[in-house]
């Protein structure tokens, strides 16, 4: 049988200064080799990996609170905790704890938190105590000004929490509270205010449990009613007494479970209502407060999950058809604030195991229809969202996105989850989730354009876009098979910009991966047409949409050649007047010196002669340099680029110049081929290809005026069926780029090719 004495969980405070779960194992105390030092080891029970390796330092301050919680801060900023299942194993620990730092076990605090100035310490080596005045009526403002000058030093806040807890001093202080409440002594009242606010700030946890015990809790709360700065006290503990009222749907038979929660219920409400707005000073200093209200949750919680009866009782009469309707919503059935709650659950269950959630849903769609599959279930609740800012539903995308996230998910030798659940995801949950977006995107403007529906749909799109990033095949067949591209673009025409943005997105993303796949379908489908529709309504204003779509097209011009050719032959009619920006000269550039590349095959052979020219180096080096350059894609060098081994690339023109002379000069260009090419260098500038650009093809619709303009006659390039290089009837008169006057020679021919490249 498992030991529950060390059974424990770890949390760390995060920077919201609230417990972050980081899971359940078993503690245990040994010398680590690598630390050097006794340690603290956390192995969690569901593994055996380690959640914690801690080592326990001489210096560290641990801290024992309400006799099953250790927290102590390895850094400025991380603080940890270790919760015990059972009062034993905690004192076992800490009794380890304290031999190793050489203190007794009875105390709660190792080391004393020093961090007050070395002037500050030097007068207060000589007073080791500090001395209380005597609880009394007449000496309650000498308190007041007592508590109120230590708080700002860390010593005197330190030795002023010892002599409140060893002297006994808050039952007194409470005690004086009734004897000023009876006799209306508001001066008394006041200054009670003070000195109870200021114990609050000493932040110690053993006056927290004097403080919030049965007996003294609401004569605490009563004090802080009577704040000097009202004109009238306050009526808290009316309302904990008489409004207030603790109903037990389900009977709890546990009294210690009972008494924990009326207390945290109370210690709750001083946090929230009873104690004042904090200052940033006074925040960090009631840290301690916001950790015993956390691990009473945790202790209640615990509680109830060992108690069979309770469970029991909760899920029979949720289950129970003849339960009546008012029962049901005390229950918490068909309410708002527990459907929130649910959702609160879930996702702490996704953030702590998303792949125990992945494996649930997928035993799930062996027994369930897919229409009430948990997730699709929390897709409709997040569709459904009626809060005008959709503060739920983003808060489930959130939970999709981790759940559909592979960097999260499990590769073992005998399945991989991410092919697994992926295909689950795709096959019963992706068209529910698209089916808002396939709705709306019926005709060429969204069916529905209100905020409430674009916000949604821009959610959608997120995620989609995020699977488009992280996913492969999956994503890229639900897309080519359902057309989800087209209908996303639609979205373009919205009228809310941020839609419209998360469409071009969308986009962006696919073109971004250079897959021939996407870009075939894109063209295909002729998809950049809303684009440039969306481009040219924006009209000359400069503003996201303008820079987006400059950005996409000048990313295509760079890195995408199918598409710069589909772009410019279908689509320059309408762009060739943009002049503000070169992107769209750009793409008419590149199209025309990948043309000339296909209609001029014999410059190849002019690249070959200078590419087949090695400089004589080691011959290891050769080899290597060789192998590099012929795996280089000549076509995938930019513009301007001269055709030299990369090695050579830090030389200059000159030190290059003479071996290309000098290999030039011997072979003496008689082959007949190269004369051809040679007796072109007479020529000046770069000439166009002898056929007419035409904006779209015949079988879409023109974005200029008369349809008759946008035609294209047979055999023109970017019909369809037709290639992009138009007709080999006829060849077009391209000319060898070359430099006005320059003579041949070569010289020439490696400027001629350093501007073609």
């Amino acid at each position: 049988m498992t030991d529950t004495r060390r059974r424990v969980k770890v949390y760390t405070l995060n920077e919201d200064r609230q417990w972050d779960d980081r899971g359940t194992g078993h503690v245990s105390s040994a010398y680590v080799e690598r630390l050097k030092g006794t340690s603290l080891l956390v192995r969690a029970e569901s593994d055996g990996s380690l959640l914690l390796e801690s080592k326990i330092n001489p210096n560290t301050a641990y801290q024992k609170q309400q006799d099953t919680l250790i927290v102590w801060s390895e850094a400025e900023n991380y603080d940890l905790a270790l919760s015990f299942q059972e009062k034993a194993g905690c004192d076992e620990i800490w009794e380890k704890i304290c031999q190793v730092q050489g203190k007794d076990p009875s105390v709660d605090i190792t080391q004393e938190v020093v961090d007050e100035s070395e002037e500050e310490r030097f007068d207060d080596m000589s007073s080791p105590g500090l001395e209380l005045p005597p609880c009394e009526l007449n000496r309650l403002e000498d308190l007041a000004e007592l508590v109120a000058s230590s708080l700002p030093s860390p010593l005197r806040r330190e030795k002023l929490a010892l002599a409140v807890e060893n002297e006994g001093y808050i039952r007194k202080l409470l005690e004086l509270f009734r004897v000023c409440e009876d006799l209306e002594n508001h001066e008394g009242l006041h200054h009670l205010y003070e000195i109870i606010k200021g114990i609050f700030l000493l932040n110690r946890t053993a006056l927290f449990e004097v403080m919030f015990s049965e007996e003294c809790i609401m004569d605490v709360i009563g004090c802080l009613e009577f704040d000097p700065a009202l004109p009238q006290p306050r009526r808290h503990r009316e309302f904990l007494t008489k409004t207030a009222r603790f109903k037990e749907v389900i009977p709890i038979s546990d009294p210690e479970l009972r008494q924990k929660i009326h207390q945290t219920y109370r210690v709750q409400y001083i946090q929230d209502m009873v104690l004042p707005t904090p200052s940033v000073f006074e925040e960090n200093m009631l840290s301690t407060l916001h950790s015993f209200i956390f691990f009473n949750k945790v202790e209640i919680v615990g509680m109830l999950q060992d108690d069979e009866k309770f469970l029991t009782d909760l899920f029979a009469q949720l289950t129970d058809e003849a339960t009546e309707d008012d029962k049901r919503h005390e229950l918490g059935m068909d309410d708002v604030q527990v459907r929130g709650a649910a959702t609160d659950i879930f996702s702490y269950l996704v953030e702590y195991n998303p792949s125990m959630v992945r494996e649930f849903v997928m035993q799930e769609s062996q027994q369930n229809d897919d229409d009430i599959l948990l997730i699709n279930l929390i897709i409709e609740h997040m569709i459904c969202d009626t809060d005008p800012e959709l503060g739920g539903a983003v808060q489930l995308m959130g939970l999709l996105r981790t759940l559909v996230d592979p960097e999260n998910m499990l590769a073992t030798a005998n399945k991989t989850e991410k092919t697994e659940f992926l295909s689950f995801f795709y096959k019963h949950c992706m068209h529910v989730l698209s089916a808002p977006l396939l709705a709306n995107t019926t005709e060429e403007k969204p069916s529905k354009d209100d905020f409430q529906t674009s916000q949604l749909l821009a959610l959608i799109l997120e995620l989609l876009t995020f699977c488009v990033e992280h996913h492969t095949y999956h994503i890229k067949n639900y897309i080519i098979n359902k057309d989800i591209l087209r209908r996303v673009l639609v979205l373009t025409a919205s009228q809310h910009a941020f839609l419209a943005l998360c469409a071009l997105r969308f986009m962006r993303r696919i073109i971004g991966l250079k897959d021939e796949f996407y870009n075939r379908y894109i063209m295909r489908n002729f998809l950049f047409e809303p684009v440039v529709k969306a481009f040219l309504s924006n009209g000359s204003r400069y503003n996201l949409m303008n820079s987006a779509i400059i950005e996409m097209f000048e990313y295509v011009r760079v890195d995408v050649k199918s598409l710069t050719a589909h772009i410019v032959e279908n689509y320059w009619k309408a762009l060739e007047d943009v002049d503000y920006v070169q992107t769209f000269k750009g793409l008419k550039l590149r199209y025309e010196q990948q043309r000339e590349r296909q209609d001029n095959p014999k410059l190849d052979s002019m690249r070959s002669i200078l590419r087949n020219h090695r400089f004589r180096r080691d011959a290891r080096t050769l080899e290597d340099e060789e192998e590099m350059w012929f795996n280089t894609d000549e076509d995938d060098l930019e513009d301007g680029e001269a055709v030299v081994p990369p090695s050579d690339k830090m030389k200059s023109e000159e030190d290059l110049m003479d071996p290309i002379s000098k290999f030039m000069e011997r072979k003496k260009l008689k082959d007949s081929e190269d004369k051809e090419v040679l007796g072109k260098s007479g020529l000046s500038g770069r000439q166009s290809p002898s056929f007419k650009l035409s904006f779209s093809g015949s079988t879409k619709s023109s974005l200029s005026s008369p349809p008759s303009s946008a035609s294209l006659n047979p055999g023109s390039p970017g019909s369809p069926g037709s290639p992009g290089s138009g007709s080999r009837n006829s060849p077009p008169a391209a000319a060898v780029p070359t430099k006005v006057g320059a003579p041949p020679g070569p010289s020439w021919l490696f400027g001629k090719f350093k501007e073609e490249m």
